[in-house]
């Protein structure tokens, strides 16, 4: 069911049917009007607290009306509390939005107006966070509040300074450094504007767009149903932002069509997850988590696309050889010829949806507008293209521009819950002291021994990052852990990248990977053997981000012959691995040549700046693999030979 037939067959519940569609549509707009500056223009000037409470009035009136107390039940109506609920958040921040610069010179009074609005949002944003994602989130934020009261009786290192309930609660619900900071700002604003970005571009055909190219490109070669869905699904998560949604827009495609191409259930959903999950990672979109990464760093955009281009490079390439391999491993064929499309004619009938993406990039790199604001250019782009073009006979129709607007505002509200507990515990950090002192603890334990820290780093992003969309994991990693790794020497942008790829791993490692799990559904195939697949097809995102904490060359910064070196070998490591993983390469391997291709390739992977050694340690993986891979090769003519002189024998004597 599409979402026009979604919102077509509603229930007659008023609140469903008028209410749900309404303040979804209006969060959208209130984004994108801030996005183009709107308010200013019609004369109407805004502190950014006061459009944040309006928005958050707009989020908690909306999550109470689409979701349920039940998590997981059909909701068909909606209850008498739960309007009342909607009602309390919506008035609450109303009421901000409008007093809010009175409010804010009476704060340090504790007012009571000030505390009945911030006890309303702490508790509706505990209760929303919880029906939009689960209780695993809630109890990471409640287990920081209760800290933040009861920290100062706790001795040692993490003692922290005594604030009472309410102080506590007026300033993590109404301070610009807790939940009415940077993540909320990012939520309503940048991200908001990207999912409408792809909303359009799915409703006016570019998802399909994406699909036929890629067909068009790759169906032609030996796995060529998995390397479609690895090309359509990196391009269009690189706008969507959310792995799942991306494997709803394509992998009802794809997955089938590996299927039916040979590929085990597991094995299709698999690589349909692991190549939505990483579409978050190509640029230079990034699914909007590049944004939030240039305004925690305070760095250019640029440098945060450039950072990104070898780790998305070295993820991708060996999730590629992945498949192909897999694919010669088990004779899976290419796709039938006569359902693959001319590139010269997918090219004619949708040339036009790259121009949206020529937009979005002349207008971050060359114009230097903000992300949202180029992200709105980037949506009349499409509108444009989709009222005017269309795509295969179809033109976006106002219809379809009022569900894009709808699925925006709904498909947002677990992002909005999730960094409302972000700024929660960023609230707590702040106002007890605990981030200072728990980042001197992390560090102490860092000094003793770096790579034991990383490891359980690594293990925390994982573990922290469960159920949860990879910017809400970016947003609550980096103010958790980042600063430790940085206060232990570690490059800020390395810091950073590294939470950003652990956390996102999460979505495909068990025991909670949704993404893998989602794309288990479709291709009816077991959920935890899809994701202990997921993980193999991406292990480079496990393994990488060790490799440029410890060598800035893997994120193009040094040298330009570190720069060089480094890519070739780890180019050429992530390949022999890859084989060693699949267990073949021209023919099926023993565990001996799988052995050795796995430690050339570990040889080969490990940047050369890491000891002084190190680039002789390269050079002898470098020639023992090409020695390896000869072998291989001339093993594997040697052995099919005598095959074929026994067929054509055997057929002779027939």
């Amino acid at each position: 069911m599409d979402n026009k037939d979604k919102f077509a067959s509603a229930p007659d519940d008023l609140a469903l049917k008028f209410l749900r569609p309404v303040l979804a549509t209006t969060l959208t707009l209130g984004s994108l009007a801030w996005a183009s500056d709107s308010f200013r223009k019609v004369g109407l000037v805004l502190f950014t607290e006061q459009f944040l409470s309006a928005m958050l009035a707009l989020a908690l009136a909306l999550v109470f009306i689409h979701y349920p107390a039940r998590r997981g039940a059909e909701r068909r109506i909606v209850p008498w509390y739960d309007l009342l609920l909607g009602l309390a958040g919506f008035s609450a921040g109303a009421y901000v939005a409008i007093v809010f610069p009175n409010l804010t010179e009476r704060l340090a009074d504790a007012p009571l107006d000030g505390i009945i609005v911030a006890f309303i949002f702490f508790f509706l944003s505990i209760e929303g966070l919880r029906r939009s994602t689960g209780y695993a989130l809630v109890a990471i934020v409640l287990f920081f509040v209760f800290y933040a009261l009861l920290g100062h009786l706790v001795p040692g290192d993490l003692e922290t300074r005594k604030v009472g309930l309410i102080p506590l609660v007026n300033y993590l619900s109404l301070d610009t450094n807790a939940l009415m900071g940077l993540p909320l700002v990012i939520a309503t604003t940048i991200v908001i504007t990207f999912v409408f970005f792809g909303q359009l571009l799915l409703r006016s055909g570019g998802a399909d767009f994406f699909n036929d190219i890629s067909m068009a490109l790759m169906g032609r070669y030996r796995g060529g149903s998995a390397k479609i869905a690895i090309t359509a699904s990196s391009l269009f998560g690189s706008v969507s932002g959310v792995a799942v949604s991306n494997i709803v827009a394509t992998g009802i495609i794809t997955i089938p069509m590996m299927k039916r191409a040979g590929y085990p259930a597991r094995m299709a959903a698999a690589i349909e997850a692991v190549a939505s999950t990483g579409g978050q990672l190509m640029p230079p979109v990034m699914g909007a988590v590049a944004f939030l990464m240039a305004d925690f760093l305070q760095r250019p955009y640029q440098d945060i696309v450039i950072a990104a281009l070898v780790p998305s490079l070295l993820y991708y390439v060996s999730l590629f050889m992945q498949a192909d391999l897999e694919a010669a491993k088990d004779k899976i064929s290419p796709v039938d010829a006569s359902v693959i499309p001319q590139a010269s004619r997918v090219l004619a009938a949708g040339w036009m949806f790259l121009l949206p993406f020529a937009a979005l990039i002349y207008a971050l790199f060359w114009l230097n507008w903000e992300a949202e604001t180029a992200a709105l250019l980037a949506s009349v782009v499409v509108l444009a293209i989709g009222i005017i073009f269309g795509h295969k006979g179809q033109r976006i129709s106002l219809h379809e521009i009022w569900y894009a607007l709808q699925d925006t505002g709904t498909s947002v509200l677990d992002i909005i819950m999730i960094v409302t507990g972000a700024g929660f515990i960023i609230g707590v950090l702040q106002v007890t002291g605990l981030g200072f002192a728990f980042t001197l603890f992390v560090v102490d334990f860092g000094n003793s021994n770096l790579v034991a820290m990383l490891a359980i780093t690594a293990a925390l992003c994982i573990l922290l990052g469960m159920g949860m969309p990879t910017i809400g994991v970016y947003i609550l990693l980096a103010v958790l852990l980042a600063p430790s790794l940085v206060e232990v020497g570690i490059d800020p942008l390395a810091a950073h990248m590294f939470i950003l790829y652990l956390g996102m791993m999460s979505l495909i490692t068990p025991p909670v990977a949704i993404a893998a799990f989602f794309a288990a559904s479709i291709a009816k195939a077991p959920p935890m053997a899809t994701g202990w697949t997921s993980m193999r097809f991406g292990w480079t995102a496990y393994v990488v981000p060790f490799l440029f904490v410890f060598s800035p060359s893997l994120l193009l910064q040094g040298n330009a012959f570190d720069l060089v070196v480094d890519v070739v070998t780890a180019l050429a490591g992530v390949w022999l691995i890859s084989a060693c993983l699949i267990g073949y390469f021209c023919r099926p391997m023993a565990i001996v040549t799988r052995l050795g291709y796995f430690v050339l390739g570990a040889m080969l992977m490990i940047p050369n700046e890491i000891t002084s050694y190190m680039i002789w340690i390269n050079a002898a993986g470098a020639a023992l693999g090409i020695a390896l891979v000869a072998w291989d090769i001339a093993s594997a003519k040697k052995t099919t030979r005598p095959h074929q002189s026994d067929n054509r024998k055997r057929i002779f004597t027939i």
